[in-house]
C-alpha cells in the first residue's frame, strides 16, 4: 500500500465523519445530485465495473452496486472501509481496498468515481492523472472537489474578510475541513492536456449553503433540490457550488 503522510486519514472519526456529511441536509443534496448527473449523462446498463476511489463510507458504491456494477471501493481509512462492508451488507459485487490512490493496482474499469477526495490530497493532479489511466477507453470519469473560489465567496457573504485577506489558512486546520479546495479552472486547464473529453460539468450545492434562512435547507428541501438541478450546470451559477462536479469520458 503506497503510504503518504500528507493525504487526510479518517481513522477514529469516521462515525463523526458519517454524521456531520450524510447525517446533514448538505451531504444528503451533495450525494442526490452527484447521483442525478452520474445518471442523467451515463448509460449504467452499458457498464460493467466501477471503482469507487477514496470511497469513504460506501454511499457512492452502493448506489452503483444498486446498478448492477461490480464494485471496487478503496480507502486509506479502515474504519471507513468497516462502516461500508456494513452499508453495503451481502454484496457479493464489492471488493474493499485499504489503499491510497496511487497505491491502487493499474485495473481499469468502466466507471471511475471520485468524489470529494482531492481536497485532501498532497498531490491532487498526479492522482487525477492515475484515475484517468485506470478508466477504460470510452469509458467514463466522474471527478467532484471542494471549490476554492466558492469557499472564498461564503467566507466573505459570511463577513470573514480577514481571513480571506490571510488566504483561509489557519493554525488549527479542523479535521473536516477540506485541506486543499481546488478552483475549477485550474483543473480544467490541467485536464485540456489530458486523454479526456468533458462530458458535461455542474456546481453541487450552488445554493443551498448561501440560503439567508438556513431552515428552509430543511424545510424547503425539494424544492431547493429542484433548483439545484435546473441551474447547477448552467451559467453563471456552476461555478458557485461548494462542489464542482466534471464528467469526463477517457478517449485514448
Amino acid at each position: 500500500m503506497h503510504n503518504d503522510k500528507c493525504d487526510q486519514n479518517f481513522d477514529a472519526i469516521a462515525n463523526k465523519f458519517e454524521k456531520n456529511i450524510y447525517g446533514t441536509s448538505k451531504g444528503r443534496l451533495r450525494h442526490e445530485l452527484l447521483e442525478y448527473h452520474l445518471h442523467k449523462h451515463v448509460d449504467f446498463s452499458q457498464l460493467n465495473s466501477a471503482l469507487d476511489a477514496g470511497g469513504g463510507t460506501g454511499e457512492m458504491s452502493r448506489v452503483l452496486l444498486d446498478n448492477g456494477l461490480t464494485v471496487t471501493l478503496s480507502d486509506i481509512s479502515q474504519e471507513t472501509l468497516d462502516m461500508a462492508k456494513v452499508k453495503c451488507q451481502n454484496a457479493s459485487q464489492l471488493t474493499l481496498l485499504h489503499s491510497d490512490i496511487l497505491g491502487l493496482p493499474d485495473t481499469q474499469y468502466d466507471l471511475v468515481v471520485c468524489h470529494a477526495v482531492l481536497e485532501w490530497l498532497n498531490d491532487p493532479f498526479i492522482n487525477i492523472r492515475k484515475l484517468i489511466a485506470m478508466t477504460k477507453v470510452g469509458g467514463y470519469f466522474s471527478l467532484s472537489f471542494f471549490n476554492k473560489d466558492a469557499q472564498t465567496l461564503g467566507n466573505l457573504l459570511y463577513g470573514n474578510f480577514d481571513y480571506v485577506k490571510q488566504g483561509m489558512k489557519v493554525k488549527n486546520q479542523v479535521r473536516l475541513s477540506p485541506n486543499k479546495p481546488l478552483e475549477p479552472r485550474v483543473v480544467l486547464e490541467f485536464l485540456r492536456d489530458q486523454e479526456v473529453t468533458i462530458i458535461n460539468m455542474a456546481g453541487i450545492r450552488c445554493f443551498h449553503d448561501y440560503l439567508k434562512d438556513p431552515q428552509m435547507q430543511q424545510t424547503h428541501y425539494e424544492q431547493l433540490k429542484e433548483s439545484e438541478i435546473t441551474f447547477g450546470d448552467k451559467e453563471p451559477f456552476l461555478w458557485l457550488g461548494k462542489y464542482f462536479h466534471i464528467l469526463m469520458r477517457r478517449e485514448s
